[in-house]
């Protein structure tokens, strides 16, 4: 693609936002990046639309890659989109698009509802985006062949599926890296240092102060060169790293730490002076996300769905990383989730439910994607499952 063709997209994207809006967003953003390597990651992978779409609006200076290809896509879509609707589903856009650049909020309920709209059309359907045009409680009716069935686009995060929420665990080692790099150069050798938290860690106030309380122990543990510290709301222990140098080598040191830990472990690794000290926390219980996911199906469907159609549940799953998203499919407990709502009297006008995430987003070339850009799982129990004009929108992908 053309480099100006990229910035004329993302320009337009910005307009359409408006630019003091944007600036401020970007501004905010780029406070927050500052704040310290680990959340600078976070903030990075989060709003990766926003910063990609500025990168593109002030020239990349070279031809896009594959993940700034689709996002210039489904920018260009949500442009495509905006034109036709009628005044007021054009102030519906606008303010859903402020809603993603205020606070912790993202342009990904926007995009999603973009690119739902064009994979639909893609396999042949009709779609109108009844929502924004008439204020329907749904969000895309779809037509073929005389057929309609009405699409829900919501987003859930993974984090309401896990006591140690990645956010909160980004502020605390931004906060205790500092301390470590000091107490590295004075003790240098390999440790680790395992956390088990059985009450989580969060982002709210209480956690907040939780978090303060942590950071501090773990501080006098360093200070005191004890190995062990524990109470109801965390148990600490210290110990030598004990990984072997072949293993390290062979996988790289964040990559065995994680096949011994698994994937829900939250890991963290300091180095300095030559020493390293690694830092391995768990909740104390583990995630749930796809039975967050099964929840939240279950409250949107009978609020969103007016009932008279087949419904399409399109479920974005926010905040997760291709090791959990890839558990979560090989593991089956998406589908396990997703079926078992399928029987409840809330799913009773859901023909279907899919799911994606952001890999499935960025195209779904993208490794470990779910091939056809979603997983999808079919109501066997509803009239319309078979209907042959759903059948693209509907049918089982596993």
């Amino acid at each position: 693609m053309a480099i100006d063709q990229t910035a004329t997209t993302a320009k337009a994207f910005i307009r359409l936002v408006g630019a003091r809006a944007w600036t401020r967003r970007i501004a905010d953003l780029g406070q927050g990046i500052a704040a310290g390597p680990h959340i600078r990651r976070a903030l990075f992978q989060r709003h990766a639309l926003e910063l990609t779409l500025d990168r593109m609006a002030r020239g990349l200076g070279r031809p896009a890659n594959a993940a700034e290809q689709r996002v210039h896509d489904v920018a260009r879509e949500v442009l495509s989109t905006f034109a036709p609707l009628p005044a007021a589903g054009r102030e519906r856009m606008r303010a859903l698009l402020h809603d993603g650049l205020c606070g912790d909020g993202t342009l990904v309920p926007v995009f999603h509802l973009a690119r739902t709209a064009s994979l639909q059309r893609s396999r042949g359907f009709a779609v109108a985006f009844a929502g924004l045009a008439d204020s329907a409680p749904f969000d895309l009716l779809l037509s073929r062949d005389g057929v309609e069935a009405e699409v829900v686009c919501d987003v859930v995060s993974a984090e309401d599926g896990r006591d140690l929420h990645r956010g909160a665990w980004v502020r605390l080692i931004d906060r205790i890296d500092p301390d470590l790099q000091t107490w590295l150069a004075a003790h240098p050798g390999r440790y680790l240092l395992k956390l088990t938290l059985p009450q989580g860690l969060r982002t709210d106030q209480h956690h907040q102060n939780l978090l303060a309380t942590l950071h501090d122990r773990i501080r006098g543990m360093l200070s005191t060169q004890r190995r062990a510290d524990h109470d109801e709301a965390a148990v600490l222990r210290l110990d030598p790293l004990m990984l072997a140098g072949a293993q390290a080598g062979e996988l790289g040191l964040l990559g065995s730490l994680r096949r011994e830990f698994g994937h829900e472990a939250h890991l963290a690794v300091t180095e300095a002076g030559g020493g390293v000290f690694v830092m391995a926390a768990r909740a104390g219980r583990e995630n749930e996300v796809a039975v967050a996911i099964r929840r939240r199906m279950a409250a949107v469907a009978p609020a969103r769905l007016t009932g008279t159609r087949p419904g399409i549940l399109a479920m974005f799953v926010e905040d997760t990383d291709r090791a959990e998203w890839r558990h979560l499919r090989d593991r089956l407990e998406l589908e396990g989730e997703a079926r078992q709502f399928l029987t409840f009297p809330q799913a009773r006008s859901v023909v279907a439910v899919t799911c994606t995430s952001r890999l499935e987003l960025l195209g779904a070339t993208v490794p470990d994607a779910a091939a056809d850009g979603e997983l999808r799982f079919r109501n066997p129990s509803h009239p319309a499952a078979k209907a042959a004009a759903l059948a693209p929108a509907v049918l089982s992908s596993l």
